[in-house]
């Protein structure tokens, strides 16, 4: 039996893995970006960048899914399956993200802001070689803790009909009445949970100044 449903859950498994590396990849530099205007950018903008990231945080991811997917043909914009979870996975994360880049932004003193212009440092040079180290060291703990929560959320996409992992393992628990593919599912997604954290704790050493 578990022979016989390996492959369908190693295709599953594909899923799973392109969809989190593609939005990690977009969602990490997005949030970035986002908490900079949030922090640093002009006042105009504050209202947008709060009200995005109040709706993101503020309703679940499944039903942002379901909207991207399901609302957005309404007004003329149509996704496939796998584009519509990829683009309200990153609209998701980009918020969670920039609000955690933006608490280690303000954790910085203005004194060493002050420091730099006395110095006589630009401030994009500054900023670059002496702030932003500080704020992803800061940072790395509470990133990492959604980086593994990334990787359990892309479960979700089973409401658009994408066969993940665990899509993969329900199929195979159903046709079999067994808890096997389940197992087997669980131990895949302590792997891939195994394999960040220790690349997490890599790059935590790596940010020890």
């Amino acid at each position: 039996m578990l022979w016989s449903t390996i492959p369908s859950i190693i295709d599953g498994l594909g899923v799973t893995v392109s969809l989190f590396s593609i939005v990690l990849a977009i969602s990490l530099p997005l949030g970035l970006a986002v908490a900079v205007l949030r922090v640093y950018g002009p006042k105009i903008m504050q209202p947008a960048i709060q009200l995005y990231i109040y709706v993101m945080r503020g309703t679940p991811l499944l039903l942002q899914l379901m909207f991207v997917f399901f609302g957005l043909p309404y007004i003329g914009i149509v996704l496939d399956r796998f584009p519509a979870a990829t683009f309200a996975f990153i609209l998701n994360y980009t918020a969670y993200f920039a609000e955690i880049f933006r608490g280690g932004m303000v954790g910085i003193p203005n004194g060493q802001f002050e420091a730099l212009k006395v110095l006589g440092i630009s401030h994009f040079k500054g900023y670059t070689k002496v702030i932003l180290p500080q704020v992803l060291k800061t940072t790395l703990p509470s990133v990492g803790n959604e980086v593994l929560a990334l990787v359990k959320d892309t479960s979700l996409v089973y409401i658009l009909g994408l066969g993940e992992v665990l899509r993969a393992g329900q199929i195979a628990a159903n046709r079999y009445a067994s808890l096997i593919p389940f197992i087997f599912v669980g131990i895949l997604y302590l792997i891939i949970t195994g394999i960040l954290t220790y690349l997490l704790n890599y790059i935590e050493k790596k940010f020890q100044f």
